[in-house]
């Protein structure tokens, strides 16, 4: 007998509430790096649905470039150690930021866009907390958003927990929740838009040579994972690789990206 899955698989929503492909695209934070960066995502997604009409589509946003980091120190500044369950409430406040600020940027653009909060996404962490990602995935809301939308913006990196309390999902955590999101609801697609056109042979930012690579295995890019590449977050790449959810990774204009399978 085969041993478990180490993330439970989230309950599966079979059917949208019309007959639309639905994709999961999750927007960084590195792509996120002020207002005017909204208007470009809210652009490129207006295109996707102008091209696509028949695909409906959840957007998972992190919090703006540095804030996290922002708000950690902020938080250091009341206390030198600061409660888990405090930070996390503080920590999800980026998020919620950038959910916003995207759906207004998208309602402009004409896009029949909502925003959700992360309870209303749907995504809730057990009662014991051991690793990121045996979230169970309670879909209605976000079902229901849906159906009166083409797009929905989630916020990435929290779920909620015992109490009904937000709880985070580790450093990188909005790369899970769409992968997350991504197979509990039967998506078509799952794409992390990033600010480098998917994977190289060495860090694109610093090594002029760097090979982009069009294909990975999850193993290969377990691997690189541990070799010290963040790229996507490795609990992310394990829940996809267990869930059998292939992976699109892209920026955000580039003809190049990388597909995980």
């Amino acid at each position: 007998m085969s041993s478990p899955a180490p993330y439970p698989v989230p309950t599966r929503v079979t059917s949208l509430p019309d007959t639309r492909r639905l994709s999961v695209i999750k927007i960084g934070g590195s792509v996120l790096t002020g207002l005017q960066a909204y208007r470009c995502v809210a652009a490129f997604l207006a295109e996707r649905v102008s091209e696509r009409p028949d695909e409906a589509l959840v957007v998972v946003v992190s919090a703006e470039f540095g804030l996290t980091d922002s708000l950690l120190e902020t938080a250091r500044d009341f206390a030198p150690e600061p409660d888990p369950r405090t930070l996390d409430l503080l920590w999800s406040t980026g998020e919620i930021r950038s959910v916003a600020l995207l759906v207004l940027a998208l309602q402009v653009a004409g896009v029949r866009a909502t925003g959700v909060s992360a309870h209303q996404t749907g995504l809730v962490e057990p009662g014991t907390r051991t690793i990121a990602g045996g979230s169970e995935l309670r879909a209605l809301r976000l079902r229901a958003a849906l159906s009166g939308h083409d797009v929905v913006v989630a916020p990435g990196f929290v779920a909620r927990g015992q109490g009904d309390a937000l709880v985070s999902l580790g450093r990188g955590g909005s790369d899970l929740t769409a992968v997350l999101l991504a197979a509990g609801l039967g998506a078509a697609s799952c794409e992390l838009v990033k600010d480098v056109a998917g994977y190289f042979s060495s860090d694109p930012h610093v090594d002029s040579r760097a090979r982009h690579l069009p294909s990975l295995t999850f193993a290969r890019a377990l691997e690189m994972s541990d070799e010290g590449c963040d790229l996507v977050q490795r609990h992310a790449l394990e829940a996809a690789r267990d869930r059998g959810m292939p992976l699109v990774v892209r920026a955000l204009q580039a003809p190049e990206h990388t597909v995980l399978s």
